[in-house]
């Protein structure tokens, strides 16, 4: 096995770091690692529907879609994760108590009584402090986990609160659960460093055949290829989500109400309908003629909103009290 080292808090690295390390890399393999603050959503999941969007621009948060499925998760450098990959021997590809108990024997070892509980989480008295996941390539197994360790547990409430009746589509939604850091469990004062170093030395004990790896500039050299043409693209991370419609009602002063309905497919904006009690001197169906075929983001909404002189659809409306309704 190769115990590989990276010390990059870049997400969209990480991210494709592991990507490569599967797909390249013959032996089994182990990583440590670490991200700034980041949401990281499951591979099925709309991106969209599991953030808090104003949260997220506002505190520079990066948001990037993994290669395995499951729920979305926050990220910050009080998170450490753990990365497996691994072409087991039997044909259980999909086993997740495998993966994680090195994580609970350590803790075990620390006198924390750390627990497996339902289908992928590890939880201390019944609060959680690992979500994990799995990608399966070809006959290779990528396993990867997020130990809280001394997160900002109000940043990861507030990442993750949006308003979830405003989507209708078919991903998977993410379930929130009571969650709680390791530290607060320990009898020692060690951080999130030291931590690490205890499971990496607890993972070499158990494989004796270990070995260092530090990547390579190829390596670095392709990972960064990876990043630039997928985990960093908006495409990949926003717009891969599954055809969703979107719904928001805004209560403005100066125009009233206005329902904005939204028709989303590969993250492009395939159908608008605006409703409502506004008045305006111009037919709004041209604003919604002009959105359709406008990706679903930001600066792509905002400049065609700005191409109109809006007032004259929605009376006494700015575009920057409207623009915030399409998210």
């Amino acid at each position: 096995m190769l115990i590989i080292r990276r010390n990059t808090t870049d997400p969209f690295f990480n991210l494709a770091a592991e990507e490569y390390i599967l797909k390249n890399f013959d032996e089994d393999t182990f990583a440590l690692w670490r991200n700034d603050k980041s949401i990281i959503v499951g591979k099925h999941q709309n991106t969209l529907a599991e953030i808090h969007q104003d949260y997220v621009q506002e505190n520079d948060i990066k948001v990037v879609r993994r290669l395995s499925g499951g729920g979305a998760v926050f990220h910050d450098l009080g998170n450490l994760n753990f990365t497996f990959t691994q072409t087991p021997k039997d044909e259980n590809l999909i086993n997740f108590q495998k993966y994680t108990q090195p994580i609970l024997d350590v803790l075990q070892l620390m006198g924390v009584n750390a627990k497996f509980e339902g289908r992928n989480d590890l939880t201390i008295d019944g609060r959680k402090f690992s979500g994990n996941a799995m990608h399966i390539w070809k006959s290779k197994v990528l396993h990867h986990g997020t130990l809280l360790f001394s997160a900002q547990i109000p940043d990861l409430s507030d990442a993750l609160n949006v308003e979830l009746s405003k989507f209708t589509d078919k991903a998977v939604k993410s379930v929130r659960s009571r969650v709680t850091n390791i530290r607060e469990h320990l009898k020692e004062d060690i951080n999130v460093i030291q931590f690490a170093d205890r499971i990496e030395r607890f993972i070499v004990e158990q494989n004796p055949e270990s070995t260092l790896y530090e990547l390579t500039q190829e390596d670095i050299r392709n990972i960064n290829e990876l990043r630039e043409s997928k985990y960093a693209t908006w495409g990949w991370n926003f717009g891969y989500s599954p055809r969703y419609n979107f719904r928001k009602v805004m209560r403005t002063a100066g125009s009233g109400t206005i329902e904005i309905n939204l028709d989303v497919h590969d993250g492009v904006i395939q159908q608008v309908k605006f409703y409502g009690d506004y008045f305006g001197i111009q037919d709004s169906e041209e604003i919604e003629k002009a959105l359709t075929g406008t990706d679903h983001r930001v600066e792509s909404v905002t400049q065609v909103i700005k191409s109109f002189n809006l007032s004259n659809y929605f009376a006494n409306l700015s575009p920057e009290e409207f623009i915030p309704g399409f998210f």
